[in-house]
């Protein structure tokens, strides 16, 4: 029995549960690409089953189901001779259910390849034109879940995400596949939990450009006392200068300065200052105003940080945020990887969700602020992470621009540059500030000979 002549009737099934509240239409081309016991889907009378995790367990063994991989296997379960199947076998078996087989030719055509007028996204689109006063359609929410059945833009995100059992195939699919809503989409729903999920741009710089100078002060202030410290030594004895260098050298390693050491600094200020506190992040004059001399040093540090950061955001985007590839096909990871960077991709014009609230950027940067005060002594850390700051506040301000407002000339490159990672192929250009790094790793979508 072909897909295109089930009835109705059998499509229905047994009565829905759960699992099966949410309809997919489901092409047989896509049904004959998970042929392999890493993406095993099967079909019976026109319902297709995702048994990729079944498999393994299947009482006659996953050799007998990988005969009808990717196919219909309705003779395998109807055939009592060869594989006779209880009524439960057949409940069991609705427990993987993941959609259908289109059945009138308004859902054949809907199922088309994407060039064809159909709605079988693959997420990359090269004949889109990206041009300066590029705007996408809004998207009519009530088609595209009927359409697509992936998340219901009407509804809370979180929720449908965490309950949903998506193949990372779909998921990848869609997530990249843009949808755009006038306003923001709800994520969790209760207000409370929404106003942690939305960031205006101006946030970014109010909250990290001070952050960014306490830290470049600091650099500044442990530079004047490893300066003082070589000063020191050529005016005294031998003995007398090595032993000023070592107490000089301890100030210039003292307790780093990170983000949520300045929180802590601002937290004990407010509240009042305990002897311990002072010993470990107040003592060496903390607040002694060093010489221009000292700032003018910090100035290299600063600039290679910057450096760095252009570095970091490439690298970062590239194999953190787009780590689709080696993605495990379960849904806590394929939540995480919508929280992270895919509810970007899946509303990238949503104007709250453009920038990093500051307690996700303060947990991805803690990382690479330890690692470098491990590499360095913390005068040349702080000077290196100032400059880094400074540049993700760049990099999170240029990100917002790029996608909302009319730019100068060369911001507009910058703007068709990022727009073609969205809507031409997400697995390329993945610099926001620059190209720079792009152009290293020949992922600019430029052919070269």
């Amino acid at each position: 029995m072909s897909a295109a002549t089930t009835t109705a009737t059998e499509l229905a099934g047994p009565a829905k549960t759960a699992a099966t509240q949410r309809t997919r239409l489901i092409s047989t081309d896509m049904l004959a690409e998970h042929d392999t016991i890493d993406s095993l889907w099967v079909s019976y009378k026109g319902r297709v089953y995702d048994v990729t995790e079944f498999a393994p367990d299947h009482p006659g063994g996953d050799d007998l189901i990988m005969r009808f991989a990717g196919k219909d296997m309705g003779d395998i379960m109807e055939d009592p001779v060869e594989h006779s199947h209880s009524e439960s076998a057949f409940d069991l078996l609705e427990e993987h259910y993941i959609g259908r087989l289109p059945l009138t030719e308004e859902e054949h055509a809907l199922v088309a390849p994407k060039e064809e007028g159909g709605a079988d996204f693959t997420g990359k689109d090269s004949t889109i034109l990206i041009t300066d006063d590029f705007k996408p359609r809004e998207t009519d929410l009530k088609r595209d879940y009927k359409n697509h059945a992936f998340l219901d833009l009407s509804k809370p995100l979180i929720p449908q995400m965490w309950s949903a059992r998506f193949s990372k195939d779909f998921y990848l699919m869609q997530v990249h596949s843009p949808r755009h809503l006038k306003g923001s989409a709800q994520l969790f729903g209760p207000w409370y939990l929404e106003m942690f999920t939305k960031t205006p741009w101006y946030i970014v710089p109010i909250f990290w450009l001070p952050i960014s100078a306490a830290i470049y002060f600091r650099s500044a202030q442990q530079m004047e006392q490893w300066i003082g410290a070589d000063i020191s030594s050529t005016a005294s004895s031998t003995m007398a200068s090595s032993s000023f260098a070592s107490s000089a050298f301890q100030n210039l390693t003292a307790a780093p300065i990170t983000p949520s050491t300045s929180l802590q600094i601002l937290t004990n200020l407010v509240g009042g200052i305990d002897d311990d506190f002072t010993n470990k992040y107040l003592s060496h004059d903390f607040f002694h105003l060093p010489s221009l001399s000292s700032f003018a040093l910090v100035v290299p540090l600063f600039l290679t940080g910057i450096f760095i950061w252009g570095a970091l955001e490439y690298l970062l985007h590239r194999f953190l945020f787009h780590v689709d590839e080696f993605l495990p096909d379960r849904q806590i990871f394929l939540l995480i990887h919508f929280l992270l960077h895919g509810v970007h991709h899946f509303l990238p014009m949503d104007p709250l969700r453009l920038v990093m609230p500051p307690l996700l950027f303060t947990a991805l940067s803690y990382p690479f602020t330890q690692l470098a005060h491990a590499l360095f002594p913390n005068a040349i850390a702080n000077g290196l992470i100032s400059g880094a700051f400074f540049m993700y506040v760049g990099y999170d301000c240029t990100h917002y621009f790029l996608h909302h407002t009319k730019l100068p000339e060369y911001v507009k490159k910058l703007k068709a540059h990022h727009l073609q990672h969205h809507y031409v192929d997400y697995e390329g250009r993945y610099g926001v500030t620059s190209t720079f790094w792009d152009w290293v790793f020949s992922t600019d979508g430029v052919v070269r000979s």
